[in-house]
């Protein structure tokens, strides 16, 4: 399990990737050429993998996305050290906070 900020990156098999996923072409990459897994909505930085892979919606804007790497990866953050990230899939999620009367994906 990894964690940046208010990113948590958790390793799944790829059997646990639902089958409509497994040929999708994932969502574009940003001007940079990073899959963009948060933007910060405070500062604008980016928390972002850089090198091959696919990130693949799953649910909803908020919802959890599954990322691909299948020769690995780096996550970065101007504001973090960057993390090394193995081959294989992953579930990307947003940390979440409670505020009175509803539950809401941290700002970072």
């Amino acid at each position: 399990m990894y964690r940046q900020g208010d990113v948590l990156i958790v390793p799944v098999t790829e059997s646990a990737v639902p089958a409509r996923l497994l040929d999708a072409a994932g969502e574009p990459r940003d001007a940079r050429g990073r899959l963009v897994l948060a933007l910060g909505e405070v500062t604008g930085h980016a928390h972002a993998v850089q090198g091959p892979g696919r990130l693949l919606g799953e649910s909803g804007a908020s919802g959890p996305r599954l990322l691909h790497l299948p020769e690995g990866g780096r996550v970065v953050h101007e504001e973090h050290a960057p993390i090394p990230l193995p081959r294989g899939w992953y579930r990307v999620m947003r940390q979440r906070e409670y505020a009175p009367g509803a539950v809401r994906v941290v700002a970072d």
